[in-house]
């Protein structure tokens, strides 16, 4: 397995690695037609054409054997709380297919994205991560990340609630 830095040629392939993630993880909560059209909107090729040719975005893929198995993404926190500053960082996107998770690599990915994050010194991070993902907060509060605010996230008619986390410049790495 290995993780490399994805390029703006690399748009068709985050597209379908996004969907695939995406579905394997949360599909099932969705009537279809909300689902297709989140998708379409949020995973279409040329929207994450635009990401990866944004300067402050990045993206890296998790492959196996040439295989893409998973991917991060991160920029400027986007997230809607009243304390997120231009300064500031978030972690926008971490999914690892369910084939390869639990062997320590999503954790790698995790740390790709982080020491990106955090190249010119410290400042503060951001994620947001749905209401029900126990796992994923947990391993978020391993790494200094504590819930600071709820927000929404529309996947069609279905509005889901997620919960705002925050690490501060002062927070101990894990």
């Amino acid at each position: 397995m290995q993780i490399r830095r994805a390029t703006p040629a690399d748009a068709e392939a985050l597209s379908r690695i996004a969907e695939r993630t995406f579905v394997e993880a949360f599909g099932h909560l969705y009537p279809a037609e909300d689902l297709q059209a989140f998708l379409r909107d949020s995973y279409a090729v040329e929207r994450q054409r635009v990401i990866l040719e944004t300067p402050g975005y990045a993206v890296w893929f998790l492959e196996r054997e040439g295989e893409i198995v998973g991917h991060a993404a991160a920029g400027p926190c986007g997230l809607p709380n009243p304390d997120v500053r231009p300064e500031d960082g978030e972690l926008k996107r971490l999914y690892v297919l369910r084939e390869v998770q639990n062997g320590g690599w999503g954790g790698r990915l995790f740390q790709t994205v982080m020491d990106w994050l955090l190249a010119d010194g410290p400042r503060t991070l951001w994620i947001g991560v749905w209401e029900n993902n126990l796992g994923a907060q947990r391993f978020y509060a391993r790494h200094g990340f504590e819930k600071v605010g709820e927000h929404t996230f529309p996947v069609g008619r279905v509005v889901d609630r997620e919960f705002t986390l925050r690490r501060e410049k002062s927070a101990p790495p894990a």
